[in-house]
């Protein structure tokens, strides 16, 4: 600890999800006159959600700032010093300081620490192409990302937009694009969209997105974008087609931003994200921690690392770190890969392992789908719903879910979540005491239906 100061300063690196629910945790345990708070941000806004820009460039959200947890005045009235608009350049772990970069002023300056969070985030995947930075092609990952954005759209005259990737980022901005008048064609380099679930499940998103009027192209890769004589792109390229463009949206993904912690030799997992302990302290570091989009998390169904940005487990790393940053004891166990969507009234969503993950890591196992209802038969409006469900072979662990339907169909993903979190095998699931009522569901819900053929699959196994 600097010796030169009466209290401990912490430091925070990223003022989204992770970062300051750490500070506000921190600062709930400890006061100011113990624990100094120094946040810094190198964007315009704080304690956002990202995950609903899409909704706000497509309308649903009206206003910018409902997308907004807390602002910079809020966080500062509790004693957190944050300080926007600038960068952290570099960490000097040995030393315990990190350079900053004020991007107004252009000054530089080092700020010590004594304790250390890293939330950083990821950042939308570039590919290294030509034209790939020309004015009209956007990421979208922060508010300012949205803003500019929404920019483009205002001040373009076509009515053209090519969206590369068809993942969650991309198939909701296709949408959101769709909703503001605008000819959308996904050029995607998978066989179908939404590579978070497996192909079968994905051409029910396919089939979908056509019938929003949306063009879908796959098993396609992007090889340039073209410019015009202003600078600004007009075309999207593949191997063997053009395909016009006013503005472009990159929905091909996201990477950890860890280029501050790799250059300071943190620990980098195989996704490139930053090593953790389940108290979410950097490995080998006493006095860093670090959480949300930068980090690598623990799979509790597969048992390794992975890379899974969502602001849900970045609000429950900060909630950890802030706790142990301020002396208490909190742990984040691990995920298992839970994630939801839509796209129009068609519910997407998955928890566990896809067919693929499973073969990754050595697992055996039975499919089984499975076609249902949403409510009772005989009840109005009850809609179709498919479920997969895949199971460990032999031991009939439940392995995975992906459930693709319309109302009601994708937040029953959740049941197979806590199934998952509790090891329980697709057998015992057949027993599970869930709600019933025509106007909720079938006698057997499709995920007990789904649970049922996948037991009935495994014990024919045996």
């Amino acid at each position: 600890m600097n010796m030169s100061r009466t209290r401990e300063r912490l430091v925070v690196i990223g003022a989204d999800a992770a970062g300051m629910s750490a500070a506000s945790q921190a600062r709930r345990l400890k006061g100011p006159d113990e624990l100094e708070i120094v946040a810094f941000e190198r964007g315009h806004f704080t304690s956002y959600s990202a995950c609903g820009i899409p909704y706000w460039v497509g309308g649903d959200v009206t206003e910018r700032d409902r997308l907004i947890a807390r602002t910079p005045e809020e966080h500062r009235a509790r004693d957190i010093d944050l300080r926007l608009r600038t960068e952290v350049t570099e960490l000097d772990p040995d030393g315990q300081r990190v350079r900053t970069h004020d991007l107004d002023t252009g000054e530089e300056s080092w700020t010590s620490y004594d304790r250390l969070v890293i939330a950083t985030g990821a950042r939308p995947i570039r590919p290294d192409m030509p034209g790939v930075d020309a004015a009209g092609v956007h990421g979208v990952q922060t508010l300012d990302d949205g803003q500019a954005l929404l920019d483009t759209l205002e001040a373009t005259r076509g009515r053209r937009a090519v969206v590369v990737g068809a993942g969650y980022i991309g198939v909701e901005m296709a949408e959101a694009l769709i909703k503001r008048g605008y000819e959308v064609t996904v050029v995607n380099r998978g066989s179908e969209p939404m590579s978070a679930l497996d192909p079968d499940m994905g051409c029910l998103v396919h089939d979908a997105m056509e019938g929003l009027g949306i063009t879908m192209v796959n098993d396609a890769e992007v090889t340039k974008i073209l410019t015009g004589e202003d600078g600004r792109v007009r075309a999207v390229v593949t191997e063997d087609r053009e395909f016009p463009a006013d503005v472009v949206v990159l929905g091909i993904g996201v990477r950890p931003e860890t280029a501050l912690a790799k250059a300071a030799g943190l620990p980098l997992g195989p996704h490139g994200g930053i090593l953790t302990d389940r108290s979410m302290r950097v490995r080998g570091h006493e006095n860093i921690w670090s959480g949300g989009d930068c980090v690598e998390v623990l799979d509790l169904v597969s048992g390794q690392e992975r890379h899974i940005p969502l602001g849900t487990h970045a609000n429950k790393h900060g909630q950890v770190i802030g706790t142990n940053v301020a002396g208490g004891y909190a742990t984040f166990p691990g995920v298992v890969g839970t994630a939801v969507s839509k796209v129009c009234d068609l519910e997407i969503a998955r928890t566990g392992l896809r067919e693929k993950d499973a073969h990754r890591v050595g697992l055996r196992f039975e499919a089984v789908t499975i076609e249902s209802t949403s409510r009772a038969g005989y009840y109005p409006n009850a809609s179709p719903m498919t479920v997969k469900m895949l199971a460990e072979h032999r031991t009939g662990r439940l392995l995975g879910v992906q459930i693709v339907g319309r109302e009601g169909a994708g937040k029953r993903v959740d049941v197979a979540a806590v199934a998952l979190t509790a090891n329980m095998t697709v057998e015992q699931m057949t027993a599970l005491d869930l709600g019933y009522a025509p106007p909720f569901s079938p006698v057997w819900d499709p995920i007990l239906v789904a649970a049922r053929k996948a037991a009935a699959r495994v014990r024919g196994s045996m």
